[in-house]
């Protein structure tokens, strides 16, 4: 996707910072509701889709201001401080799960329309993927990632267990992501097996590793809600530790429905390669992940044929309206 344009608005965090913070954040959500206002009036837009953070703020006060209606998209199972107080200003709120519904107070808002999902992924097949990175059909594939920029802690762990994963039968995509790229390749590059192929990012190609995998290891961002669930994919989590509990209430979400298992950071050292050997070897728990996995997919969050309740159709549905 390539954007013809952008504007900047001001806006600043209203919480856990300082007095002094907090006041040079109340003076740039002032300075940035005057420039929301301004591009409004000049983009006329028929409704807004707002998606958190602070910067929200200004735009959504603007919105009102001009009478422009808005819509929340939530996509991990619990919001931020930011889409609480953005919610007042919304039409609607569009969630991923219904159970993010126990979050606000006013339900009638509530749209579940699942997770969007790339054309691209939902295109890709287990064939085209097998060919595309020419894997052998026969072995299991792990796939393991940790975002663009990479999950040092992950890489690390699978590439201290490759050896043993390898002497499994297990083949391995490893998207390592760009930070850490040159120094992850030369270690790989040292295994010395055909069956590691390593990437610093996949994009367009990211279906088609889902497509290939039998088991995942990954955080557990929003996108693990909506696109785990549509390949039907194990997974073993490990939330990011240092940040609010958002993709540890993702984890234990999926954990507790089947779909997944959760791991610390602090424990991959000891209990990933064990942990990986020992699912891959166990076809029944394996596929009752799967099964459990399927039964959560909405696939048709970003858009449909048949008008079901979708981030496109609530978009338009509120533009239609606000007309």
């Amino acid at each position: 996707m390539h954007f013809a344009a952008q504007d900047a608005v001001r806006a600043g965090p209203l919480h856990g910072v300082s007095p002094l913070q907090m006041l040079k954040s109340i003076v740039a959500m002032a300075v940035g509701t005057i420039q929301a206002f301004r591009l409004i009036g000049r983009h006329r837009p028929a409704a807004l889709l707002l998606t958190g953070g602070w910067v929200g703020l200004p735009v959504a006060l603007a919105a009102r201001l001009r009478g422009v209606p808005a819509l929340i998209y939530l996509p991990d199972i619990e919001p931020g401080l930011a889409i609480k107080r953005l919610e007042p200003l919304a039409r609607a709120v569009a969630v991923t799960v219904a159970d993010s519904a126990q979050f606000f107070p006013r339900k009638d808002k509530i749209r579940v329309t699942g997770y969007p999902i790339r054309a691209s992924m939902r295109a890709a097949t287990r064939e085209q993927a097998i060919q595309h990175f020419g894997l052998d059909p026969n072995k299991r594939t792990l796939l393991v990632f940790g975002g663009s920029r990479g999950a040092r802690t992950i890489n690390t762990a699978v590439i201290a267990a490759a050896d043993a994963l390898l002497a499994a039968g297990l083949q391995i995509l490893h998207v390592t992501g760009t930070l850490d790229w040159d120094d992850n390749s030369t270690r790989i590059q040292g295994l010395g097996s055909g069956d590691y192929h390593a990437f610093p990012y996949l994009h367009a190609d990211m279906g088609l590793a889902m497509a290939a995998a039998d088991l995942v290891v990954c955080r557990a961002g929003a996108s693990t809600l909506g696109e785990l669930p549509y390949f039907g994919l194990p997974s073993i989590l490990v939330p990011y530790p240092f940040a609010w509990r958002y993709q540890k209430v993702n984890a234990d979400w999926l954990a507790e429905r089947g779909a997944a298992i959760v791991m610390r950071d602090e424990d991959m050292a000891a209990q990933l390669s064990e942990t990986i050997v020992r699912l891959i070897n166990d076809a029944s728990q394996l596929n009752s992940m799967r099964k459990a996995a399927l039964t959560l997919a909405q696939p048709d969050g970003a858009r449909s044929s048949d008008g079901a309740a979708n981030l496109a159709h609530e978009l338009l549905t509120l533009a239609e309206a606000g007309r």
